[in-house]
């Protein structure tokens, strides 16, 4: 196969449209979360970090199947034959969703049942079945049962005159058979357990059995308590059955902006859709339910026998997070304490030393990035005494003229959005422009939005069309006889509770261009503007894919010119044809690439004269990587940008994402020295496979492993 010529750096003799260079999305993702899933399998995880795992394993699955297993169910009900780049139809893609998943979730089942819930009993936590319980620990239940559960209880009944409830989305029921003493008439009821009570009931301590090893919880889950209990629901009545199952609908918010007089009251109204669910889209039960039952439930939810998923023990293991709670910290990895920036602890240091000598002259953050940029790199350096505090001290500070930023994801109660409050309450000119698209976050932006406008902040829902993606802070301050900016752009949201579980990195700046950069974009999201070209920011999506492009093709020339070629990229997820495309020409022009992709990855590594200079790896481990970084040899000349976009289509096109190159000398060690920190992982890096498999690297002996988590952990703590 021949190379690219040198005259043209995207030449190539090969059709990349050609479906075998594709790896579908969906069966990636679902490999992602087989590596989720993994962590909960591995021996060398703690017992209750186990859990965890398993925890997320399923709770990823609901929101695979509320959004693109549901978007695919909707392509096949509107007989949409598109064939995806990899060539496979939704019906396809349904079907193979199926297959591979299955052996998964009984994978996770025997796993819980079979090796984790008695680790747990042997460290003197016990998850005990109603029916190993002894008499006194039953009459305990019932009385418990009577006087907390059933008052909340509504059993519905299905026949004739009660047409088949409406059964909300992730709920967890029961579906009772009752039989007529009188009549002899079989039938149907079913009971949802309720969401409000936990769902595992703790038998109070004189109650626990005790043994060799001390108990130190026990508990019974809480549809087993309902199920024997049944009689007093069902008085008069002979309780024949009971199976618990388990609903996942439709929950995507369809809507058309361009149609919508006020987003904020569309999004509302499709809010109140969402609560009631859309169709089924899967229906969960135990292996030991009827044929007769299971055929009721899948005609009463309209679905098939490829929407339902059998399981041995327990549904709903995403509620497995309540019992990290244990008093069992031996068994759960000790939580990272985020560390002071070193640069930023002199400063809480001078303003410190100034207050007990009672002046004024304390340094301050504007000071501090008056002297250079700083790099933050969360959660191993402080959420909440960098970003936070560059905030609140704008907030304060009575040079600051206006604070402007971009709110994705945070929380209702966080300082951040108060010194938003308190600085517009300070006279100064704040804009907030409030994602109200981010998927399942829609309630949560608008309560706290509308208190941001009640405190005079001026709040901007995006653009019609586009989600506001990016993670951006412009600061304005009077500072002598000019006006100065301070900016911040990330690569994750201003939250500063997942700021301790994300990696994120963040950069904090006072340059002129990228100040003039993001005033610019600030005036494109609030505004009318078509704004095409930008200093420094590669902003999308009018500059980023086709700047990502121009530095891709730039590696492959220095290549063909007798140079050397390298790329580096960390992302969530790669998807987009075109970009793939781009990094199989850059590898058959000899341009060596490392790709760091956490979740989905649709690029197949290691094609022979394709893509046999690209690796790929992808790491899971306590921390979620939320990081892109994109770094280019540039013939020695490194570049590094970071920000918020991964190469997906929707980023690229269909969002607003902001990248910031990084112009430090010291930085761009820095960056360069977390890229080979990841790419030197043996601990939870897993290699993508040319089939579409992942190999889990594996050190050759115990002190030999290498955690990137790890390493990053001490390198926060030497700074």
């Amino acid at each position: 196969m021949s190379k690219a010529k040198a005259s043209d750096p995207t030449a190539t003799t090969l059709n990349f449209k050609d479906p075998q260079y594709y790896f579908n999305r969906e069966l990636s993702w679902l490999e992602f979360n087989y590596r989720v899933l993994h962590e909960a399998l591995d021996p060398r995880t703690l017992l209750l970090d186990r859990l965890k795992f398993l925890a997320i394993f399923n709770a990823n699955l609901d929101e695979f199947f509320m959004v693109r297993v549901a978007g695919l169910k909707q392509q096949v009900e509107a007989d949409v034959h598109k064939l995806t780049p990899d060539g496979r139809t939704p019906s396809q893609q349904l079907e193979e969703i199926s297959d591979r998943l299955r052996p998964m979730v009984e994978q996770q089942d025997q796993i819980f049942e079979h090796t984790l819930r008695p680790q747990l009993a042997s460290e003197g936590a016990y998850l005990v079945n109603y029916f190993d319980l002894h008499q006194e620990q039953r009459k305990y239940l019932q009385q418990f049962f009577e006087a907390h559960i059933f008052p909340v209880l509504t059993p519905l009944a299905v026949d004739p005159s009660h047409p088949f409830p409406h059964i909300s989305n992730l709920s967890l029921n029961l579906a009772v058979l009752v039989q007529d003493p009188e009549t002899k008439e079989e039938l149907f009821a079913r009971i949802k357990v309720p969401q409000v009570l936990p769902r595992f009931v703790k038998l109070p301590n004189d109650l626990q059995d005790s043994g060799e090893k001390a108990v130190v919880w026990t508990g019974v889950p809480l549809e087993q308590v309902i199920a024997h209990n049944l009689e007093t629901l069902f008085p008069g009545m002979n309780v024949q059955e009971c199976y618990p199952f388990r609903v996942t609908r439709n929950a995507d918010i369809a809507l058309e902006e361009d149609e919508a007089d006020d987003l904020l009251l569309a999004i509302e109204k499709e809010l109140r859709k969402r609560r009631m669910g859309g169709s089924a889209v899967r229906l969960e039960i135990q292996a030991s339910m009827p044929d007769s039952v299971r055929q009721t439930l899948m005609r009463g939810l309209d679905l098939d026998e490829i929407d339902v998923y059998e399981v041995e023990g327990l549904l709903g293991l995403q509620d497995l997070m309540t019992l990290l709670k244990l008093p069992l910290p031996h068994l759960l990895e000790p939580a990272w304490t985020p560390v002071v920036p070193p640069r930023i602890q002199r400063m809480f240091d001078s303003a410190e030393a100034s207050r007990k000598l009672e002046r004024d002259d304390g340094e301050d953050i504007f000071q501090l990035l008056s002297q250079g940029d700083l790099l933050l790199h969360h959660p191993y350096y402080s959420f909440t005494s960098s970003v936070q505090e560059f905030i609140t001290q704008s907030a304060c500070d009575p040079h600051v003229l206006a604070i402007k930023m971009t709110l994705y994801r945070t929380s209702g109660d966080s300082p951040i959005v108060k010194a938003l409050i308190q600085a517009a309450e300070n006279g100064k000119q704040v804009v907030a422009l409030v994602e109200l698209k981010a998927r399942f976050d829609e309630e949560n932006n608008i309560q706290w939005a509308r208190t941001l406008e009640q405190a005079g902040v001026h709040v901007v829902y995006g653009l019609v069309g586009l989600k506001t993606h990016t993670k951006i802070v412009l600061v304005v301050r009077q500072e002598a006889n000019a006006i100065k900016r301070y900016v911040h752009v990330g690569t994750g949201n201003y939250n500063p509770k997942t700021a301790r579980l994300y990696t994120d990195l963040g950069l904090l700046s006072c340059r002129d261009e990228l100040g003039a950069d993001l005033t610019d974009l600030f005036n494109f999201l609030t505004g009318y503007s078509r704004q095409k070209s930008y200093r420094k920011l590669l902003v999308s999506p009018v500059n980023l894919r086709d700047r990502l492009m121009t530095l891709i093709d730039r590696e492959i020339k220095n290549v063909q010119g007798g140079g050397t070629g390298r790329i580096v990229a960390k992302m969530n997820s790669l998807v987009d044809p075109k970009m793939i495309a781009k990094l199989y020409a850059a590898s058959q022009a000899g341009v060596k690439i490392d790709l760091i992709v956490r979740g989905i990855c649709c690029l197949r590594p290691q094609l022979p004269e394709v893509s046999e200079n690209i690796n790929v790896i992808s790491i899971v481990g306590a921390f979620l990587e939320h990081s892109r970084i994109f770094y280019f040899y540039n013939q020695g000349e490194d570049e590094v940008y970071i920000g918020s976009a991964d190469w997906m289509p929707r980023n690229l096109d269909r969002r607003v994402e902001a990248v910031t190159p990084i112009e430090d000398p010291e930085i761009v060690k820095d960056i360069q020295e977390i890229l080979g920190v990841m790419l030197a992982d043996n601990r939870q890096a897993w290699e993508l496979q040319e089939d579409g498999s992942y190999q889990q690297r594996q050190p050759e002996t115990r002190t030999q492993s290498r955690s990137a988590q790890k390493m990053l952990m001490e390198m926060a703590l030497g700074s």
